[in-house]
């Protein structure tokens, strides 16, 4: 571990040992299944816990097929057959984002809906950026809502009728979830 004053000091130097890394420990389709059977696994698992590093177990093969797939009703029945919930690819995006400090915002528009990465955080001006950078100029509001009160009301419209939707400032800390419609003049 480095101190903060080592931190500082080498911070400029963007070296790739000082990112955040996730391992993926690529196992057999029998192994994926029972993961605590398989030693040479749980002796890395044991060696990346003292470093605090984050694993993923993960069947390279399975996932590939998994991928060919082309209805979800064919992934969920190879899923069934494996005794599996979900792809790991599901928990590599959850954990890289924890990581990275992400989350995602959407906007909706009558024909499009988009979602938006950004780091945990940013207020609502700086993710009206994302999208445009004269959305963050020109801010004026955003008008927003939950992505689960949106869904409770069924639409937008709705939404809104039920009073679920905010106007929010300049300095709003945007939620992961949001619904967002930015307010700009340029």
């Amino acid at each position: 571990k480095l101190t903060e004053l080592e931190q500082k000091t080498i911070r400029n130097f963007n070296f790739l040992t000082l990112k955040p890394i996730i391992y993926l420990a690529n196992l057999g389709d029998s192994d994926i299944l029972d993961i605590s059977a398989n030693k040479e696994y749980q002796g890395f698992l044991n060696k990346m816990q003292e470093t605090q590093e984050m694993v993923i177990p993960v069947s390279i093969k399975l996932e590939e097929e998994i991928a060919n797939l082309d209805t979800e009703e064919e992934r969920d029945l190879f899923l069934n057959e494996y005794g599996l919930k979900k792809s790991t690819l599901d928990d590599i995006i959850i954990k890289t984002y924890e990581l990275l400090n992400l989350k995602t915002f959407f906007t909706v528009g009558p024909d499009e809906v988009r979602a938006w990465t950004f780091k945990n955080g940013m207020k609502a001006p700086e993710c009206a950026g994302l999208i445009h950078t004269d959305f963050q100029k020109g801010f004026i509001k955003a008008e927003t809502v939950s992505f689960d009160d949106l869904m409770k009301a069924g639409n937008y419209l709705k939404a809104k009728e039920q009073g679920n939707i905010r106007l929010e400032g300049k300095e709003y800390l945007v939620k992961d979830g949001d619904v967002m419609l930015f307010r700009f003049n340029v």
